[in-house]
């Protein structure tokens, strides 16, 4: 009787959602998350390798904390925010307060046992419930590819304090743009990887900030302390490249929802699609952009290409791994390091101190949102699948040039206004660009009394002569 009391107890009470088909869409959207880790290690070696080495610390660790900033907020209320759009979509009476009750850091259907929760209620919960982990990531990482435009330059709390308002903004950029039922998805703007929300508003708050912050001590002119501006370690940098694209496959995967019968999948945006065809696309745009890239590389003798070359391709086709045949996302491919090239270029003629966002997202992420919209014109999108009527009925929409157009503004618009509204409250208060000498002798050092083991250059003549007693050279903070 005991053992029958037991079981009894342990049985769920809405088994249903806790099947084994659910069980394995967790697994799905678990191995996104790793494959967004994977991710952040790999840009956080990016930017490492790419930093002058007395600020290989702050730099990373600066990153870091954005990160779990970012992935923290949106569990807070970003989750609550993009998940609007489905409330609205299933007519839920005042949706986004309904979204944010059940679905804030201490909502009930973020907190509660799935199987303790009617189906009726919220089917699917179990499936819901981890894809905050999975997006709660790329929060993260919006923060992190901000760092990257802005790194060596500003201050740690104004930087902290932009990842926290950059995730809310980012938040509602998704819910109009990434996902089935937002308003401008569902009036045919198409964005499978969320190109918009994840890079090209970051690039857009870029726009700000790196004019606002300036060049970096050496990049472009000769400083008395800086003569030339040296990365630490390009090694590395290749190194966080290969560390990407190992985590994307695993991230494109998680762009999927799978229905009945069996495995049907469509992307976030309800596109009909398949497995094999968003990997193969994936790997395509690695592909034919690293070919273009490494084709300007060698002619130009410009060792950045052999970099922006494969993710410009990656960026450029991301919007439409989904809907593109493969031939098609090959060749998309390969125009995007051209792109990318003549972005960069005019921009080093300019001193212009970004070298990611603005030849990466701003010229190749706004290049493939409009190739998707010209080569996938009319492909149906939209609504959910189940809505038979309405506004929100099961591809009630489709592809349209101008909306992506659209969504181009809007993206990096926010990013604009985001950057523009705060970092002049930051100037005003707190601070927003570290100071000239902190920037020459380093940030390790001045933030957090880390001093390096600087080999000193010598032409190769020693460093002192045979027989001279070495004495101890002063940090460059102190008076020699």
């Amino acid at each position: 009787m005991l053992i029958l009391t037991l079981l009894a107890q342990a049985t769920p009470e809405f088994p249903e959602q806790v099947t084994t088909n659910s069980l394995v869409q967790n697994l799905v959207y678990a191995s996104g998350t790793v494959g967004a880790l994977i991710i952040l290690a790999g840009l956080l070696l990016v930017d490492l390798g790419g930093v002058r080495r007395v600020n290989v610390f702050a730099a990373t660790i600066e990153k870091t904390i954005g990160f779990f900033i970012g992935f923290a907020t949106y569990f807070l209320i970003g989750f609550a925010i993009w998940n609007w759009q489905y409330n609205q979509a299933f007519e839920v009476e005042n949706g986004l307060w309904q979204s944010i009750k059940d679905w804030w850091l201490g909502g009930a259907l973020a907190s509660d046992l799935a199987q303790d929760v009617d189906p009726a209620v919220f089917p699917g919960l179990n499936n819901f419930q981890i894809f905050i982990f999975f997006l709660a990531c790329f929060a993260g990482i919006v923060n992190v590819l901000l760092h990257l435009a802005v790194t060596e330059r500003i201050k740690a709390g104004a930087y902290f304090v932009l990842c926290f308002f950059a995730t809310i903004v980012s938040s509602i950029l998704s819910y109009l743009t990434w996902g089935s039922a937002g308003p401008l998805t569902n009036a045919g703007y198409h964005d499978f990887f969320g190109a918009g929300f994840v890079y090209l508003f970051p690039a857009g708050m870029a726009l700000v900030l790196v004019r606002k912050l300036g060049a970096r001590p050496g990049m472009y002119d000769a400083h008395a302390r800086v003569p030339a501006f040296r990365s630490y370690n390009l090694g590395l940098t290749v190194l966080g490249v290969v560390f990407i694209f190992s985590g994307l496959p695993m991230v494109i995967l998680s762009c999927l929802f799978f229905f009945e019968p069996e495995a049907y999948a469509v992307a976030v945006n309800m596109t009909e699609t398949s497995v094999g065809i968003a990997f193969n696309n994936l790997g395509l745009a690695w592909a034919g952009g690293a070919i273009t890239g490494a084709v300007l590389a060698y002619r130009t003798k410009k060792y950045i290409y052999t970099l922006l070359g494969p993710f410009a391709g990656y960026v450029a086709g991301s919007p439409g791994f989904d809907v593109y045949e493969p031939w098609q996302m090959f060749l998309v491919a390969l125009g995007a390091p051209l792109v990318a090239y003549a972005v960069y270029e005019w921009t080093q003629r300019r001193n212009w101190d970004e070298h990611k966002l603005t030849p990466l997202f701003l010229g190749a992420g706004s290049y493939g949102l409009i190739m998707v919209g010209l080569i996938k014109w009319g492909t149906d999108q939209g609504g959910y699948l189940g809505i038979e009527s309405g506004d929100y009925a099961f591809q009630n929409g489709s592809i349209n040039v101008l909306w992506q157009l659209v969504g181009i503004v809007v993206s990096v618009g926010l990013g604009v206004v985001t950057a523009g509204v705060l970092a002049p409250i930051l100037e005003r208060t707190i601070g927003l660009k570290h100071e000239e000498i902190v920037m020459v002798e380093g940030l390790d050092w001045h933030e957090w009394d880390v001093q390096h083991d600087i080999e000193p250059e010598t032409n190769g003549r020693p460093l002192v002569a045979p027989g001279e007693p070495v004495v101890a050279r002063p940090h460059p903070a102190e008076p020699s």
